[in-house]
């Protein structure tokens, strides 16, 4: 396979077919880290944290008209909103998977279709297109996301009580058995990668697509390998620290503020952060739809270069015209 080709063909359609970033965007919904977990040592949001006084003034400072405010109600009232809150947060949660479903599907076939030699694409066209794989698409990745999570929790309870009865000795013996899952879990990504696409490109069923992105894994070990380093290690984490890296200097005049002896200056660099990152958030949706669009695209021609040997005859036609 010419991984030039690919990674070169991709950028074209990336950048001639500029529809493909709006499902770019929506398909890196299923990649957001922003959620977060929340650790308050184990207290209540009514009551306060035991020695406060290990707390810097500058945070308590920061952080004491949040402590003010939760005061204000009952453990009752605090866990009903913690109810709702959750019940929010599962809400938001379908809708990304069903946004980044929605996202996926459509880039696999805008990159098909822009790989055959499809002058123009609409967002409408490729809207419609995503309708007769959808529920395969999401059937398959909810059932791998199952299979995943019985499986790390089968792996952790049986870590505990590994080193439960080796009185913690046995966490050194597990430590290379994390190490080596890291880079199986890799390597099962790429099958589920070719999985997915099979599905769509080869309207297939579900397990006809898992079986299909093993059998082009297994029969293209070192291209899908390399394609791999390429768009996940190096494409992939370098173009998301780029895209993330104006977001440290939001930090900046926050931590100015936090390091002041002035109650003022804390308010105007928490406002000063707070635009920066409302001018900042919709720059950086953006760069990010079109790295998904671009990796997306080259996994897609990667797909079609390795079943079908090389590009559709009307592409190469295109080329040399």
């Amino acid at each position: 396979m010419d991984f030039g080709e690919v990674l070169t063909k991709a950028w074209q359609i990336t950048w001639k077919y500029k529809v493909l970033w709006l499902f770019g965007i929506l398909a890196g919904c299923g990649n957001s880290s922003a959620q977060s977990n929340y650790s308050f040592g184990g207290q209540d949001f009514g009551r306060p944290s035991p020695g406060p006084e290990n707390i810097p003034p500058e945070l308590q400072r920061l952080f004491g008209p949040f402590s003010e405010f939760f005061n204000q109600f009952s453990e009752g009232e605090l866990l009903v909103f913690g109810i709702i809150a959750a019940i929010i947060g599962l809400v938001f949660a379908v809708i990304v998977i069903l946004l980044s479903t929605v996202g996926r599907i459509g880039l696999v076939r805008g990159a098909l279709l822009a790989d055959s030699g499809a002058e123009t694409l609409t967002f409408g066209e490729l809207f419609e297109s995503v309708r007769p794989y959808f529920w395969r698409v999401l059937g398959l990745n909810l059932l791998l996301l199952i299979v995943f999570f019985i499986m790390a929790a089968v792996l952790g309870l049986m870590g505990v009580l590994f080193v439960t009865l080796t009185l913690g000795f046995g966490v050194l013996c597990l430590l290379p058995l994390v190490c080596l899952l890291i880079p199986a879990a890799w390597l099962v990504s790429l099958v589920i990668e070719q999985a997915n696409i099979a599905l769509i490109v080869d309207d297939l069923s579900i397990g006809d697509s898992l079986q299909r992105g093993w059998e082009v894994f297994r029969q293209n070990l070192g291209p899908v390998i390399i394609m791999g380093l390429i768009l996940t290690v190096g494409i992939g984490l370098l173009g998301g620290f780029v895209i993330a890296l104006p977001l440290s200097l939001i930090g900046v005049p926050v931590l100015a503020a936090i390091l002041s002896d002035s109650q003022t200056a804390v308010t105007a660099g928490l406002v000063i952060g707070g635009i920066c990152l409302v001018v900042l958030i919709p720059v950086l949706i953006l760069l990010s739809g079109i790295l998904q669009t671009y990796i997306r695209t080259a996994w897609t021609l990667t797909y079609l270069r390795l079943t079908t040997g090389g590009p559709p005859p009307m592409a190469m036609e295109a080329e040399v015209l």
